[in-house]
């Protein structure tokens, strides 16, 4: 294909709970993967928006490839991302936070230092360490970025890596380091092995990311299907967080209604759209203004004029926003 044909390439998971995730998240916005190949095939046909491929690769290799512009747009989880180093903003752009692949990236210490609550009691510990043994305390982890940088914010520096290629919650146990930096879902794991949580000690709340590499080489039909594909998954996300209030025509009704839309509504051509969060009470409002009865529905999608993501990311390669998709 010459440049001005080739698709947009969208990564997503290959394997594992983030895959299945994923998935539900396209079905949920009308969109079907078919897999070329079969089950184990790495390319496929994203089918409900046109021009774009996908390219099935591992949760790591997608950050990989979105860092070095492989891939115009995918999904993985912001830890992976995270830990690309330097200045990620310029290379990466997030676009939306998916609310699944929730993970905390955290700092965690043996349950038997009683006196070990915060970084700054780590920083202790660390200190005394090498004072008494010459030896730095060692830190498991395969977060060896964000480690370097958390651990400075602290004025943490008497301590050395040991990067953990297996898995990083047993290496205290196994004498290979005296604290880890892993992720955790619940935590259950690293108090298994005899792990707390240190109170500060929360690196990132990581989860699921929709990201746009800005190294990519991006051709007009590329953005414009880029285009097409946030403006359906922004649609159904306004859909999920807001509903449509209807009630049959009053002279009464303007003062509420112009109350809630300075509340946050918006104004519909038969009711309003709010916030799925305020339906009782901006139905209760309406009735008690006389007006009703008020019937409530939830919309499929909801088409907003202007799409933020899409303009974002417009902005950040220099495309006109008018194109037309």
């Amino acid at each position: 294909m010459t440049g001005s044909d080739a698709p947009l390439i969208l990564a997503v998971p290959s394997k594992g709970r983030l895959k299945e995730q994923v998935e539900a998240w396209l079905s949920d916005c009308g969109l079907k993967l078919s897999v070329a190949g079969g089950a184990r095939g790495y390319m496929a046909e994203l089918k409900g928006v046109t021009g774009v491929q996908v390219r099935l690769l591992s949760a790591g290799d997608i950050a990989e490839a979105l860092d070095a512009g492989e891939a115009h747009l995918g999904v993985t989880g912001e830890d992976l991302l995270r830990e690309r180093g330097g200045d990620l903003e310029a290379r990466v752009l997030l676009l939306r936070a998916l609310g699944f692949g929730r993970a905390d990236l955290v700092v965690a210490a043996p349950r038997s230092w009683i006196d070990v609550d915060a970084m700054a009691d780590l920083e202790e510990v660390a200190h005394d360490m090498l004072a008494r043994t010459g030896r730095r305390m060692r830190v498991a982890t395969k977060y060896v970025v964000q480690t370097r940088d958390f651990f400075a914010r602290h004025g943490l520096s008497d301590y050395r890596i040991a990067e953990s290629g297996g898995a990083t919650e047993g290496a205290p146990a196994a004498g290979m380091a005296e604290i880890v930096v892993d992720i955790t879902t619940t935590g259950a794991t690293l108090a298994a092995n005899g792990l707390k949580v240190i109170s500060d000690g929360t690196i990132l709340r990581s989860q699921a990311q929709l990201a746009a590499a800005l190294r990519a080489g991006w051709s007009a039909a590329q953005f414009a299907a880029a285009d097409r594909f946030l403006r359906i998954v922004e649609a159904r996300a306004a859909a999920h967080e807001t509903a449509t209030l209807a009630w049959p025509p009053d002279p009464r009704e303007e003062p509420v209604v112009e109350r809630l839309i300075s509340e946050g509504a918006i104004r519909r051509p038969n009711g309003l759209l709010v916030p799925a969060h305020r339906i009782a009470e901006a139905s209760m409002a309406l009735a008690a203004a006389g007006l009703g009865p008020v019937t409530v529905s939830r919309p499929d999608f909801v088409y907003e004029t202007a799409c933020a993501p899409s303009a974002a990311l417009a902005g950040r390669l220099n495309f006109d926003r008018s194109v037309k998709t």
